[in-house]
């Protein structure tokens, strides 16, 4: 009988989904978008405003952000487990991106709701 010792992380099939699903949802919001813009036709900033003010457009962009952020946070997280070998290096890169990444999707929920 053969003992298989699985080492690492096991990220795998889990992380492969969630790219697929978050890139899937942010291609349909910027082909929705893309339509809203040909549609409306914004030319200034109370059109811009008007745009983004309904509730459904907010929670649209924010989704699309939250699944940037994951997405980026998957492909960079990858990047740098197969390119930095030492692991504080490593480490403090991650946290170096997750804070960015974090950060990002913070101001992001701010502006949309500020207005």
């Amino acid at each position: 009988m053969v003992k298989r010792i699985v080492v690492g992380a096991h990220y795998g099939l889990r992380d492969w989904l969630v790219q697929r699903v978050t890139a899937a949802v942010m291609a349909v919001y910027v082909l929705l978008f893309v339509l809203m813009l040909i549609v409306v036709r914004p030319a200034g900033y109370t059109d811009w405003h008007a745009l983004f003010g309904g509730q459904a457009m907010k929670l649209a962009t924010l989704l699309f952000f939250i699944c940037l952020c994951l997405h980026a946070w998957i492909g960079m997280r990858d990047i740098l487990m197969d390119y930095i070998k030492p692991v504080a290096m490593r480490l403090g890169l991650y946290l170096v991106v997750i804070l960015s990444l974090a950060l990002w999707a913070i101001w992001a929920a701010q502006i949309l709701w500020s207005a």
